[in-house]
């Protein structure tokens, strides 16, 4: 089961490489975060994405980010 606690960790740590996409099963934006690491942009991203990871309740990150089960 995956944890919006780990995927806030992930983003602003690592949301430059895409780590926290990768870990929601999204490969293809991880890849595109990957390919632009070299700006700042996807740190940016990232940082903006942990915001939004902990504003929602979680209820909604299971919803949107995780698979059914």
């Amino acid at each position: 089961m995956k944890t919006r606690t780990i995927a806030v960790i992930l983003a602003v740590f690592l949301g430059g490489m895409g780590a926290h996409k990768f870990y929601q099963n999204k490969i293809g934006k991880g890849f595109l975060y990957l390919l632009f690491s070299w700006t700042i942009i996807p740190s940016i991203i990232g940082v903006i994405e942990a915001i939004m990871y902990l504003t929602m309740s979680d209820e909604e990150y299971r919803l949107k980010y995780q698979e059914v089960e």
